[in-house]
This record gives structure tokens, sequence and C-alpha cells, in this order.
């Protein structure tokens, strides 16, 4: 394998030091201590990091204009005289004009009156603010020119803009980052992809991809270098994860063949409505998947009260059909026992029986379930992390199902898996993944998806209060009880925390016992103990509570068909996937259901804006594009803490083409060679890149 590696060094050298990609850039020539610093701000500290340290946009300052064709909001490039200048509060201003007419250009510093002086000719470039009446520019970058015949340095060509700071501002930047580029990217960067790709779709060298994304002579060159970057990222996470995968299915070659029988046609007989054309689909696809002697690896996703849970349901019939026994992993207690009591209800006229696994079961409880799942007489056991504990043993688990599967580690999963020989795994979740998602992150699974609601579910009608609506609020409350509603009202803490101005539970509670004192109000929490969160969440259920004050523990799988309104407080605080899940909290039953957001004091823009997408938007799927597009990739699956989602280039949303192009390429190359033997510096590469997430995945 050294001999392979050598490929990636190169023969220059600073202070007797090879230089890599994984050099730190303090050691590469113009760079400093103090520079070093500044980089390191940025996220810059080695030399690969400098040249993936991409334009977040360009400046086209190849044509000069004359100020009297400028208009608000466009970006431009003058060269014009200094008429005056003066001193505003905080930023200094001046008058400049040419032959056609006259503009106010204004800096954020009063030390620029010391540098720009009347009769100055200056070369400027920025955007022409549109916030004054007459077009003005804010801020832009300057260069003063001793003479009318001087070109400017700043002007002519396409630039990048980056994220720069204080300590390394843009012109700096740019500088040194086109210095780096032009001195070492040739040397440092060593092509991976096959040549026959290369030729295939006329794609840039990788060098001369960096090079151009960096110091572009036009658009186009820009877009090509962009879109090969984009390629690399997809194709080589799509590499990693067809090698993932055959790891896989080469450890797992013996599982148990499930075929449905007499309970699972039952119980589908019985069922008092129709299933949507989506179940049906799904159960079909899983009952195939469940067939083979391979284990299935499959991920059930549909949005908010979809029925995904009665497609587990019938997967866990057919496995018990077949002899086996089945597990049902949730997040929550809550959550189990409210899986549990729907599932015994439908297994106790079939004879067969389940059982809740859950840490608050007293001790002579817990030893009665151990022993039943030891000699099979329990056929299905439903539970949290207790479920994988060292002491529970099974006769036969063949079917694994993992509720809210993101919740679970890769561990606390596998921990269960291993309790049966190779089991059939499938994992839902009720946040739906979009699709460009489902390829890249998840692209080692078969995917189902329930994209039908089932018939007679109403769309939840979702409005936003501001604070000083509060008594509206009330009035809502008190109508919605009068017709024998039942209501949440959920808050993003527990206590109250003098580092957050938010709402907490206990001091809403204790606001609206004073408030509606004919009202039977309760709290729910996660510090109470698990008994009293049963019995509140039964008391709920039953109706003996009017409203329930409680924090995200209600997030997944409570199902009270008649709360008809959900109230968030301070809901620019939460996410839009979380919004979604605490709307389905409500819309169970026949009643017209509200979503009702408050804004709270302080919301910042991106709460505002989360709040609008919840009003205008029902569709999960729907939201969890607007999801990905606000918090990214990283943020909206789990994985920063990886590195698989760290793209530089590719973004998900944008870039399903070269996605679909990726792994179709992956596919064909990995189809034929699937270690990369003909392929050393694309295997090389693809662990590189994601060497950990690959062994976390492949021995774990």
């Amino acid at each position: 394998m050294t001999q392979k590696l050598e490929i990636y060094k190169t023969t220059q050298k600073i202070n007797n030091q090879v230089v890599r990609l994984s050099s730190p850039v303090e050691i590469l020539e113009g760079i400093g201590s103090k520079k070093a610093d500044a980089l390191y701000r940025l996220g810059i500290s080695t030399l690969e990091d400098l040249f993936y340290f991409l334009p977040r946009r360009y400046e086209d300052r190849r044509v000069i204009s004359k100020i009297n064709v400028i208009s608000c909001g466009n970006f431009y490039s003058i060269i014009a005289k200094v008429l005056d200048t003066r001193i505003r509060p905080g930023r200094t201003e001046a008058l400049l004009s040419d032959d056609t007419g006259k503009v106010i250009a204004s800096w954020f510093s009063e030390k620029i009156i010391k540098i720009i002086r009347k009769g100055m000719t200056l070369a400027i470039c920025g955007a022409v603010d549109n916030n004054f009446l007459t077009p003005r520019f804010t801020h832009p970058e300057f260069e003063i020119l001793s003479n009318d015949s001087q070109v400017p340095s700043i002007i002519g060509k396409i630039f990048p803009v980056y994220h720069a700071n204080s300590d390394m501002p843009q012109k700096s930047l740019r500088r040194l980052i086109s210095s780096i580029v032009k001195k070492y990217a040739d040397k440092c960067l060593i092509e991976f992809l096959p040549e026959k790709i290369l030729s295939h779709y006329g794609m840039m060298t990788l060098s001369e991809a960096v090079k151009n994304i960096h110091m572009p002579s036009d658009s186009h060159d820009y877009i090509r270098a962009r879109n090969r970057l984009a390629f690399d990222e997809l194709f080589l996470l799509q590499s990693g994860i067809i090698m993932r995968r055959q790891k896989f299915s080469g450890h797992n070659i013996n599982s148990q063949s499930i075929t449905a029988g007499k309970n699972y046609n039952e119980f589908l007989q019985k069922l008092p409505f129709k299933l949507t054309s989506s179940q049906e689909l799904a159960i079909n696809e899983i009952l195939n998947d469940l067939a083979q002697n391979t284990p299935m690896n499959r991920l059930l996703q549909g949005d908010v009260g979809s029925g995904k849970t009665l497609v587990a349901f019938a997967a866990m019939l057919a496995c018990v059909d077949s002899g086996y026994q089945a597990a049902l992993m949730a997040p929550t207690e809550i959550l189990a026992w409210q899986h549990y009591e729907k599932l015994r209800k439908s297994l106790e006229p079939l004879g067969l029986k389940a059982a809740l696994l859950v840490g608050s079961l007293k001790t002579s409880e817990r030893n009665q379930i151990l022993s039943g799942l030891a000699d099979g007489s329990i056929n299905i056991i439903v539970g949290t992390h207790s479920i994988f504990a060292e002491k529970v043993n099974f006769s036969n688990l063949a079917l694994v199902i993992v509720d809210e599967q993101h919740r679970f580690g890769v561990v606390q999963r596998n921990n269960l898996i291993s309790k049966g020989l190779s089991p059939h795994v499938l994992a839902m979740t009720a946040t739906p993944i979009p699709r460009t998602l489902i390829m890249s992150i998840y692209g080692d699974l078969e995917v189902s998806s329930l994209h039908e609601l089932p018939p007679g579910r109403k769309r939840i009608n979702t409005i936003s209060f501001a604070p000083v609506q509060y008594k509206r609020v009330l009035q809502i409350i008190h109508e919605a009880i009068s017709r024998g509603e039942q209501i949440y009202w959920v808050c993003p803490l527990i206590d109250e925390n003098e580092e957050k101005d938010l709402s907490s539970v206990t001091v809403i509670y204790e606001r609206l016992k004073n408030l509606l004192p004919d009202i039977n109000i309760a709290m729910l929490h996660g510090k109470l103990s698990p008994d009293i969160k049963s019995r509140v969440m039964q008391d709920f259920s039953d109706g003996k509570i009017n409203l329930l004050v409680a924090t995200v523990v209600i997030e997944v799988g409570v199902d009270v068909p008649n709360a008809a309104i959900i109230i968030i407080q301070d809901a620019g605080q939460f996410g839009l996937a979380q919004l979604h899940q605490l709307r389905g909290r409500v819309g169970r039953g026949s009643a017209q259901s509200t979503c009702i957001l408050l804004e709270g004091k302080n919301i910042t823009p991106e709460g505002k804006a989360r709040i609008t997408a919840m009003i205008n938007i029902s569709d999960g799927f729907k939201l969890s594009e607007q999801d990905l597009i606000q918090r990214g990739p990283g943020e909206f699956c789990g994985t920063r803490q990886h590195g698989v989602t760290d793209f530089h280039a590719a973004d998900l949303i944008k870039d399903e083409k070269i996605l679909l192009l990726a792994r179709d390429e992956a596919r064909n190359l990995m189809r034929q060679d699937i270690n990369l033997d003909s392929e050393p510096s694309l295997r090389h590469e693809i662990f590189r890149r994601l060497g950990r997430v690959l062994e976390l995945a492949v021995t774990s």
C-alpha cells in the first residue's frame, strides 16, 4: 500500500518539509503565523482546506459602466473622480462623477476620509444599494488610480467572493488563495477519476477545476469547475456506499426466509378501513424482502399519520406466521406504550402474545418477559433501549423494526440486531427525507415511501400569533373545550433559563392554571418519573385532562384523536421537521384541527421563515426539502459529526442530475471491479475522504 500512496506526494519542499494536501498552512510560502491564525478562524488549517475553500459567489467586473446606467440592486464597476468627501456618524461618504453623472459611495468607517481625497480618480466595484431614494454604492471595493491611463487591478475579470472576516479581509484572502493555488495545485492535486469518465464527459482535470473555481476567466469555466468538483464529492460518496453495501451483504448471507400466512391475512381482513395504495405497495416490497435469504435493510418513510405503524404490524405478523419473533424499538416509553397498546388489541383476537419491555418495569414483570422471550412464548416485543440490554435473549428473533430510527445510534441498533441470526431490519421515520438525501446518505438502504394520508384525514389549519395576541389564544382554548376538544401546549424548555429568553413548561403551566381556573390542566416533561408520565398520558387519552402543557416529549407517536388544537410556544426556536411532527399530534379525529404557532418576543428572521413555511406547506415531503435548504444535509440527518455530508461544491437540492450521473458511473465501474484494483488512485481517495465512515459501517 505504501507504494500506491507515493503518488500523493510532491517533490517540492519548503524548509525541508514535503508539501502534501495535509500540510498545515503555516509551512506554505507567504503564510506566517498571523495569517495562519486568521485562516484557522475561517476553518482553513491545511493546504487541502485552502484548495476547497470555495467562493460563495462571483463578481463580474469585466465591464466598466458609466454612472448614468447604474440602477439599484445590481453590481457595477466604474471609474470616477472624487468631487467631495464628508463624514457621517460611523461612515465616510464620497461624491463621485464621470462624464455622464454623479453617484454617492459610502464606507462603514470614518478613517476612509484620510485615504480618499477630493480630485482623486477611483476604480469602484460594488453593489448599488436599493435602500435609498437615489442609487448609491455601499461599502464598495476601491482602488486609487495615479492617472487616467492606469489599468485598475480590481477591474477587468471575474473575481471570487469568499466568506472573509476582519482578520483576513476579502481582498487579502483573494490574493492569498490565488497565489497558493497557482503555486501548488498542479504539484499537489493528483487526478483520481478514471480517464474514461473524464474523456466521456469532457471534464476538467482536478487541478484545472480547482484553479478555475478560484480564478475563472469566464462564467463557463467556473460552472465547469464547480460541476467537476460536485461530481467528485457525489461520485466518491456513491462509490463508498456501494463498497459498504457489498461488505454488509458479504457478512450476512443466512437470514430467515419469512412468508405471510393466516395471522397476517386475518389481521388485514379485520381492518375497518381500506389500505392506501402506498401502504399496499410498501407491504408488498417488505414481504418480498422478507422472503429472501439475505437480510432486508429497508427504510420506511412517511408523513405524520400516513400509516407506517400498520405496515410495521403487518410485517411482524408475517414474521410470527413463519414461526419467528419480531422486535419493535421506540425512542421513548410513551411511544413504546402506545405501540404496545395498539398491537395488543390486534394480537389478542389472533391468540398471539406481545409484551412491553421498558426501564420502569418491576423486577418480577421484567423477569417474566425475559423468560417468555427466551423460550419463544412471546411472539412480539415492543420497547425502548431496554430491548438490547445484555440480559435480553430471544428464542428466534428474525425481524427488527426501529421506529424513528434517526434517534438511535449505530451501536444501539446493532446491539439489537445482534440478538438474532442476521435478522431483517426495517427502519421507520416520520421525518420525510428528500430524494437526493436518500440517494446519498441512505444509498445502502432500500426505501419505501408513504405519500398518501388515510381517507378522511383533514388538512390541519396552521396560523401564527404574535405575543400581544395572547388573549385571543385563551379565547380559542375556551371555545375548543366548550366543543369537548382537547389541547396541547408545547414549550421549548422544562424550567426557566436566564440565558435563554424562552417560555418553559413550568412557567406556562402555572400561568395557565391562574388564567384558566375552570379547566383541568396537566404538565408533562422528561424529568417526571415514568409512572407519572404514563399516568398523565393515560388521563389525557381518556379525556380527563383538557389541556396538556408539555415539552417535545409528545413529539412522536402520541395518538389522542380528541386532541384538536396544538399551541407551540416560541415556535421559531424549533426546526421545520420538529414543528411538522408536533403539528401531527392533532388532526387524528373527526374534528377540524388547528396548529397555533406563537412567535415569541425575540424571533429571528430564520425562525420567521420556518413559521411562514409551516403556514404555507402541509406536505411533509415538501417541508423536508425546505428543511434541507435551511439547515443543510449534515444537520438535517445528524451526520455532520461523521463528515459524510460536508460537501464543498455539491448541493443536494440543485445537483440531482449530477448525483444520478455519479451514482450510475459508480455502479458501472464497481460492477466490473468492486475492490477497484484497477483504479488504486480512486480507491485511495475514497478511503482518504470517507474511510472512517466506511470502517464504522463495515465493522459495527
